[in-house]
């Protein structure tokens, strides 16, 4: 088990996008800033909430088809958040027990919280390491020096509601390229990501108020959103809103989930 640490303070003067999800799941581990920003946003679209549960739920499916199916032991998980149980490594390890799992990201308060991210099989592995995706370079460099992960076997990328914070002027595509080039053939891409498709104003209203709160986003279009998977192939049911990927439907007695209200793209591809 590996942390690696830089030693960076809390910044509590702005609220962050890790701590802002943190309180739509109904946890506890963020600030004041952020419960207010994030109601803020939760008055633009009120559904977030169900918006963040469904970007879940969507990580569970996804990590559960990759072991079934696919036979994936290992995941890299970028802007891993603020862990919230059942973690990814406790999903793919449910499947294969010898799974391993690097989590990555650069919010001081995940490495505060990282000691739940370590609690593996005995068979297994996980580590965490706090690295910036928009430094791909330093990043995959972290993960190659934990020692958890084979670069010689199939690996899973695992970025979920984090690509939307990435912007153009930091080219996202080329950090997915970047992120990819180093993973063998059979290794896969698992994200989703947020879009106006459906409800143009009210995501835009929602963009508007995470900028203001200091953390930038850029919400993207089906087509935009499908040029992250070039060059891989798209497992069924292609790029859909969340909770139509590999979904059973709603519990009996709960209402219909429409794509409007949930609005987060989502899709799995694997490596030729």
């Amino acid at each position: 088990m590996t942390t690696r640490q830089t030693g960076r303070d809390l910044d509590t003067s702005k609220a962050h996008s890790a701590r802002m999800y943190d309180y739509f799941l109904g946890g506890k581990d963020h600030f004041e800033i952020d419960k207010d920003a994030a109601l803020v946003a939760a008055q633009a679209h009120p559904g977030i909430y169900v918006t963040a549960r469904e970007n879940r739920a969507f990580m569970h499916r996804a990590t559960r088809v990759l072991a079934q199916e696919h036979g994936i032991r290992q995941w890299l998980d970028i802007g891993t958040g603020i862990p919230t149980e059942p973690n990814l490594h406790q999903v793919a390890q449910s499947v294969a027990n010898d799974a391993r799992v690097v989590y990555a990201d650069n919010d001081p308060l995940v490495l505060k919280y990282a000691e739940r991210l370590m609690r593996s099989t005995t068979q297994g592995r996980t580590a965490y390491i706090e690295a910036d995706i928009t430094d791909p370079d330093s990043l995959m460099s972290a993960v190659e020096d934990s020692g958890v992960l084979d670069f010689s076997q199939p690996i899973a990328l695992s970025l979920n509601a984090l690509m939307h914070f990435i912007t153009d002027p930091h080219d996202p595509y080329a950090i997915i390229r970047r992120l990819l080039d180093p993973l063998p053939t059979g290794s896969a891409l698992a994200m989703n990501h947020c879009t106006p498709d459906f409800d143009p104003v009210t995501w835009n209203n929602v963009a508007e108020v995470y900028t203001k709160s200091g953390s930038p986003v850029q919400f993207r279009s089906h087509s935009d959103v499908r040029r992250f998977f070039d060059g891989l192939d798209l497992v069924a049911p292609g790029i859909v809103c969340c909770h139509r990927w590999r979904s059973t439907g709603p519990a009996k007695g709960e209402p219909e989930i429409t794509d409007a209200q949930i609005s987060l793209l989502a899709g799995v591809g694997i490596k030729r």
